[in-house]
């Protein structure tokens, strides 16, 4: 794992691609601070955000939620 400043990735960003290319992984530092992670490309792991993750779904007895408010604003008429 390489660390790099922004400025001199700029500078070297062909080079520094060449390198990722052939494995290495690249931190990006802006003022110190690490800010992006260049890294080879993968097509076997690609990982799923956790807002696309399944999740567990609660199943109630009785009518819905929007049923409900219907139903009460049928009777309130």
């Amino acid at each position: 794992m390489k660390t790099v400043s922004f400025t001199d990735f700029r500078k070297n960003a062909s080079g520094f691609i060449a390198e990722v290319e052939h494995g290495e992984t690249i931190i990006l530092l802006r003022r110190g601070k690490p800010v992006a992670e260049v890294v080879p490309f993968s097509e076997e792991a690609k990982h799923t955000p956790a807002w696309k993750k399944p999740r567990l779904r609660l199943k109630l007895q009785g009518i819905d939620l929007t049923s409900a408010i219907l139903q009460e604003r049928d009777e309130t008429r």
